[in-house]
């Protein structure tokens, strides 16, 4: 729960735009910075394969349970 409140904190929420969002900063089109979102499995998986460091984190509430 710590990880993910620290990305949501300090990264730029993309929504479903992450795949595109990623490999436009991947390609310099972008700016770089660090960034969260969604994306399918398998969108994930090609991001890997074309060289872009992606780590999946599970969907938790922002609040303590």
């Amino acid at each position: 729960m710590q990880l993910n409140r620290h990305v949501k904190q300090h990264a730029e929420a993309v929504g479903e735009r992450f795949t595109e969002e990623a490999r436009a900063i991947h390609r310099g089109d972008a700016a770089e910075r660090p960034i969260w979102g969604q994306a399918s499995p398998t969108d994930a998986s090609d991001l890997r394969d074309e060289g872009i460091d992606v780590v999946p984190l599970p969907d938790v509430p922002d609040h303590d349970a």
